[in-house]
């Protein structure tokens, strides 16, 4: 039986639909799948058909209450996808940032118990429905710069109950706001001030209790862990993440972010989803990801927060062959910012990728990094219909017109869900 539109989208001028390899890797970055002057139905929340206007007006019946956009020209786009948050906090740490200005490292502040064991102390004294609150209203934000999916991670909690608390918070949002969010244990996110002497004690809650407790109750898909000196070193990640691997979570890294430490080596050695940050990857951690599925996920506005003169090498990457995803790394201490479009600004700025590089960053490869490839992060028939009206008429502005939010409508399941217009 011939599916009804509920939703025709007309007179699209540049419609970004990313037909095509999933992931995009080197030149093919390049390739957004444009088709000028398009059209797009949706009947309920799945898109029915993709093609110019005009074509896809005449070709598909329309539902008597079938709603009809016209965007005059603008640009359209897959919904976002940010495959790197740590949305669940209560406590905001504006008086660090103000420390870094003063030339505090942030190493220095968290040796100090500011940084990530600062919200570990605030979170566990904050009750579940702050937390539910406040982070509701930055999935609204975010979902009003065009973000319709991301990963949400706990790690602000380094106690069970706490990381458990954190984890609900994320499932109980999941299932009452627009976005979608996939959920990571980050356990591993730094040693509670508790067991400060003692490592081996904190990892072995991690596995023996921490691990089994969060799979048994379905709170998380990935097991994600910060390696890095002074906090979780190769062995101790690679410990870990076996663990987690064999309880059944797919894995995640944060890997040298702070200098070079062979997180992104571990990371393909043991088939990790992804490997995040990588600002100091080394030319093995390169070609070790190159010829791996990992995806390295690049968070171009954390080294802009912590005043950093050093980004994630993203050309050599390119130039490797590595699949490559932007995300804004949101979180209270090193990158405060719900904006997917202003990492587009740093990425090309910073890193010299192109608008249409970073666009695919931010959708299919994105989409790649949580392990959705081919699932969202492209307008195709058959997929979810989960995308952004622009106000703009080439896509090479979204770089370029950067610290406003551009996205007009975000439609989400086949529904409006944001109207910044």
């Amino acid at each position: 039986m011939e599916k009804k539109a509920t939703l025709l989208i007309k007179n699209i001028g540049q419609l970004i639909t990313m037909e095509g390899t999933v992931p995009r890797i080197g030149k093919d970055l390049n390739n957004l799948g444009i088709i000028e002057n398009g059209g797009i139905t949706i009947s309920g929340d799945e898109i029915i058909s993709v093609g110019p206007s005009d074509e896809i007006e005449g070709k598909v019946t329309l539902n008597d209450n079938c709603e009809i956009i016209d965007v005059h020209g603008a640009v359209v786009t897959p919904g976002l996808i940010d495959p790197h948050t740590h949305p669940v906090f209560s406590m905001t740490r504006e008086k660090e940032f103000e420390m870094r200005i003063a030339g505090k490292t942030y190493m220095e502040i968290a040796n100090a118990g500011g940084g990530i064991r600062a919200s570990v102390r605030d979170l566990r004294s904050t009750p579940k429905e702050t937390l539910i609150n406040k982070t509701k209203q930055r999935l609204d934000r975010m979902l009003r710069y065009g973000i319709t999916t991301i990963e949400a991670k706990s790690g602000y909690g380094l106690s069970t109950a706490s990381e458990i608390k954190q984890l609900e918070v994320i499932k109980e949002l999941n299932q009452s706001h627009p976005i979608d969010l996939v959920p990571t244990f980050l356990g591993a996110h730094e040693i509670p001030d508790e067991y400060r002497d003692n490592h081996e004690g904190y990892i072995n809650i991690l596995i023996n209790e921490m691990i089994p407790q969060v799979v048994d109750k379905k709170l998380a898909e990935f097991s994600d862990i910060f390696t890095e000196e002074g906090v979780y070193d190769t062995e101790e990640s690679r410990k870990i993440q076996k663990a987690a691997k064999k309880a059944g979570l797919k894995i995640k890294f944060h890997a040298d972010e702070l200098e070079s430490v062979g997180g992104a080596e571990l990371a393909a050695e043991l088939g990790a989803i992804s490997a995040d940050h990588l600002v100091y990857i080394s030319e093995a951690g390169i070609k070790a990801i190159a010829t791996s599925k990992t995806v390295a996920v690049l968070l171009p506005g954390t080294t802009f927060s912590l005043a950093g003169k050093q980004y994630a090498p993203a050309r050599k990457m390119i130039e490797e062959g590595v699949i490559i995803a932007l995300s804004t790394d949101c979180n209270p201490g090193s990158s405060y910012s719900e904006s997917l479009p202003f990492m587009t600004s740093l990425a090309a700025l910073q890193m010299k990728l192109t608008a249409a590089e970073a666009i695919s960053a931010i959708t299919v490869n994105a989409a790649c990094a949580i392990d959705r490839g081919g699932k969202i992060g492209q307008i195709k028939a058959g997929l979810k219909a989960d995308l952004v009206i622009w106000d703009m008429a080439d896509y090479r502005e979204m770089p370029y017109h950067y610290g406003v939010n551009l996205a007009k409508k975000v439609i989400k399941n086949g529904k409006l869900a944001a109207n910044n217009s």
